[in-house]
């Protein structure tokens, strides 16, 4: 069995942050929950490169919003994927470090769950190609004859 996926999810709403970590265990992740953008780049300070496969934050909070969330998270991490969610299309260009901006309510949970696991799948990297070892020509030569 794949190990699990993990996944840091940012929101300031209680009630938000419980229903896309439901949403998202239930797709099989291993989610760390966060109520504050602050608490969360604490996290990402802790952790080591590699072993938070995305952050997931809301793009309106207080203290820091999740675009600065994003651009500090990548100073620590670069090669961490992250998704901004918002209510207000209006704040797309206000999202400008993320990998992937979503508008809240503007597609289904099925949609968000399919990014998700596009922004994860692309961060392990392309599938190793296997290739056929390589045989000398003289030994093809002396196969073939």
């Amino acid at each position: 069995m794949r190990p699990k996926k993990t996944i840091l999810c940012v929101d300031d709403n209680e009630q938000v942050l419980s229903v896309r970590t439901f949403l998202l265990e239930t797709r099989g992740y291993r989610v760390i929950p966060v109520l504050s953008a602050q608490h969360a780049l604490e996290v990402v300070e802790q952790s080591l490169p590699g072993s938070i496969d995305l952050l997931l934050c809301d793009l309106l909070m207080p203290q820091m919003d999740g675009n600065e969330l994003v651009r500090r998270a990548k100073q620590l991490h670069p090669s961490l994927p992250a998704m901004i969610v918002s209510g207000t299309v209006a704040s797309f260009d206000r999202a400008c470090c993320a990998d992937v901006f979503l508008p809240k309510g503007g597609c289904s949970p099925a949609e968000m769950i399919e990014r998700i696991r596009v922004l994860v799948a692309r961060k392990r990297g392309p599938k190793k190609v296997h290739t056929l070892p390589q045989v000398s020509p003289v030994l093809a030569s002396a196969v073939a004859s």
